[in-house]
């Protein structure tokens, strides 16, 4: 197939060998090495390609969803983009119900944490200029980001230390909260959310 038969044929600005095919179309590796030559297209990872012309408004989180599967947005850039803590996040973080990864291309790092499959939930999807995404719930992205760092949270000084934006915490869904602690069947999680969102177990 030639390039401009890729643009006709595809609406998405990702796209992979995988989803080709199933549309019945046959692309050769040399033709992917190609397009990536002349910058007509970027890798994302293997078989994963971003159409360079319609890269100018993909959301890192788009990227991120599309990575690795199955996953959402979640931990620091789900806090920030809350507004739960201060600092600027530039890489996505994102959890995942398969094993922990780290994927680096030209749009940045992504991260994923392994998150066991009793607790993938509490998260939202997102869908706009065709671009879709999974994002955490603001309660479970505190969640989530408790849950895979307690054990270095451990005192008053660490939770000082994190940062959180105490105006926005008060946000919470606190009955939201108190659910999804419980369902993670974890004291030293519950002491930690009642300590820093006031809820009670």
């Amino acid at each position: 197939m030639k390039y401009i038969d890729l643009i006709n044929e595809t609406e998405d600005p990702i796209f992979s060998i995988q989803d080709l095919a199933l549309m019945g179309i046959k692309i050769y590796p040399y033709q992917l090495s190609l397009w990536s030559q002349k910058k007509y297209i970027q890798k994302l990872k293997n078989g994963l390609y971003v159409i360079s012309e319609r890269a100018k408004n993909l959301k890192m989180e788009t990227i991120a969803f599309n990575l690795y599967q199955p996953s959402y947005i979640s931990l620091e850039w789900a806090l920030f983009k809350y507004g739960l803590i201060p600092e600027i996040v530039f890489n996505p973080t994102s959890v995942t119900a398969k094993t922990t990864r780290t994927f680096k291309n030209n749009f940045g790092l992504f991260s994923y944490r392994h998150l066991k499959k009793e607790l993938f939930f509490g998260y939202r999807k997102i869908s706009e200029n065709n671009q879709v995404y999974l994002i955490a719930e603001p309660e479970k992205a505190l969640l989530d980001y408790l849950y895979l760092n307690s054990p270095k949270i451990k005192t008053a000084e660490d939770i000082e230390e994190l940062r959180f934006n105490e105006i926005e915490i008060k946000k919470l869904n606190k009955e939201k909260l108190r659910k999804y602690t419980k369902m993670a069947n974890n004291k030293n999680l519950q002491k930690l959310i009642h300590n820093i969102a006031n809820v009670n177990f």
